[in-house]
């Protein structure tokens, strides 16, 4: 192996062991899925590889990783939205019990994201799930500042709706992300 090569093989390897977690956290928040989150932020970390000269010398190559997540959540979703009305028309299926140590806020606060539109939900979690700043989760999401305030703003009011006021906090959502490891 070359030494270019090298150093850019160290450099990826850097990159995925510094922000896997995180993306992992994000497919997590996105998808509801814990199970698919590493499978989803690895995948997203595989794209990003076979780009990687041209994402690492991009101003932002979180925030490209973050957008491959968000896009590859979407299609996830999209795929599921499909099974289940395939299912449901072949038999009736009763919404499975979530078992684990969350506590009763936090599986409310993910199941309110989960009747977010994908945009919102998105917004919601990268600025108050995961703490960014509205440029950041612009540029994970490639939509302009003035969007993801709009769609910020109208997902944590839906939010509040759904869940009632005082529940939608960052800390609640913060924790909603980071719940369980994942």
């Amino acid at each position: 192996m070359g030494t270019a090569a090298g150093d850019s093989a160290a450099e990826f390897h850097a990159f995925f062991e510094a922000h896997h977690v995180e993306l992992a956290r994000f497919a997590h928040m996105l998808t509801g899925e814990r199970e698919a989150a590493d499978d989803l932020a690895a995948d997203a970390l595989l794209a990003v590889w076979d780009r990687w000269d041209r994402v690492r010398s991009a101003e932002h190559p979180l925030a490209y990783a973050r957008g491959v997540v968000a896009n590859m959540a979407r299609g996830r979703i999209r795929g599921a939205v499909r099974e289940r009305r395939r299912i449901a028309l072949y038999s009736a299926r009763e919404p499975a019990e979530t078992a684990g140590p969350d506590v009763a806020a936090v599986l409310d606060v993910r199941r309110a994201l989960r009747m977010l539109p994908f945009r919102k939900r998105a917004c919601v979690v990268l600025r108050h799930g995961l703490d960014l700043s509205e440029r950041d989760t612009a540029l994970a999401l490639g939509i302009s500042v003035g969007t993801v305030k709009s769609q910020t703003s109208k997902g944590m009011a839906e939010l509040q709706r759904l869940l009632g006021q005082g529940r939608t906090g960052p800390g609640v959502l913060r924790a909603a992300a980071t719940e369980g490891g994942n």
